[in-house]
């Protein structure tokens, strides 16, 4: 009975170790094939990524800008009520604020260091002297526009004048002045080129700018004046009697540059790119401008 007994206890410890030993291997192997997939995953394997919800990264949205131009007074207009419209419509992200006033003036603010990205000369004269002081982003220089320089008479006046000579009959002419205005700049020569500019600037009042020579005629404080032709057809209160005679002035060129100092160069290229395309160019001729001819203007 005993030796019964003690049977029965032996082969329940071997039953006992029976089963621990199953439950070790089991670990072992869990544990083995844990570490097998730590090395694989060392040795260079990838493991398989977690799903996580797709995601689309927003575009940047564009920085504001806020652009400066300089441009000759004749083409406020244009510029003011159609051409600076039609690009900040297409670049809304980019302002376009104009000064307007006589080449000569304009100059002289660069000069001093006025914040300005885009120049528009009614001359080469300014254009070059700036090049040539190292302000002007040389490869962005361009003719832009062709002008013609007019005589002007009041609207309301009775008399008939056909031609610039007509001007020295009169008593009170109107110019702009040749040291800074364009306009006034090529009056000169074309009137040295007929051999009276001295009788004419010696009874002629000298504008600061272009618009200021239109608005003495058309308010009858001068009896005639020369301006550009776009500043003639920009009001009724004046009517032209006379262009210049061929070959008495030089080719009127209107460059376009950005200002080497400009601190938004690429608003500026945008904008020069679009005056020069073929939508702005259908404005400038509304406006009495014309594509320049081929011309020696650096």
């Amino acid at each position: 009975m005993k030796k019964k007994w003690l049977g029965l206890v032996m082969a329940a410890a071997l039953v006992a170790a029976a089963v621990s030993g199953c439950g070790s291997a089991k670990d072992g192997e869990a544990a083995d094939t844990a570490g097998g997939k730590t090395d694989a995953v060392a040795e260079g394997s990838e493991a398989p990524a977690a799903e996580t919800p797709a995601q689309t990264e927003a575009p940047a949205e564009q920085e504001n800008v806020t652009m400066m131009l300089a441009a000759a007074a004749s083409l406020e207009n244009s510029m003011v009520d159609e051409l600076i419209p039609m690009f900040e419509e297409a670049n809304p992200n980019i302002t376009v604020q104009g000064t307007y006033d006589s080449s000569g003036k304009l100059q002289t603010q660069i000069e001093e260091g006025a914040d300005v990205d885009v120049f528009i000369s009614a001359a080469m004269k300014q254009m070059n002297a700036l090049d040539e002081e190292g302000l002007m982003d040389k490869e962005s220089m361009a003719p832009l526009l062709e002008n013609k320089i007019v005589m002007i008479i009041p609207a309301s006046s009775g008399e008939t004048p056909d031609k610039f000579e007509d001007l020295l009959d009169m008593e009170s002419v109107a110019i702009g002045d040749p040291d800074s205005v364009p306009a006034g700049q090529y009056a000169k020569e074309a009137f040295e080129s007929m051999g009276i500019w001295d009788k004419i600037n010696a009874k002629a009042s000298l504008g600061t700018n272009v618009t200021e020579v239109l608005n003495w005629v058309a308010e009858g404080s001068a009896q005639g004046g020369v301006v550009y032709a776009t500043d003639a057809a920009s009001t009724d209160k004046v009517k032209v009697v006379a262009e210049a005679p061929e070959g008495s002035v030089s080719q009127i060129i209107y460059p376009v540059g950005i200002v080497e100092a400009s601190k938004n160069k690429e608003a500026a290229q945008r904008f020069v790119e679009f005056l020069q395309g073929a939508d702005a160019m259908k404005v400038f001729e509304k406006y009495g401008f014309s594509q320049p001819a081929q011309s020696g203007a650096k």
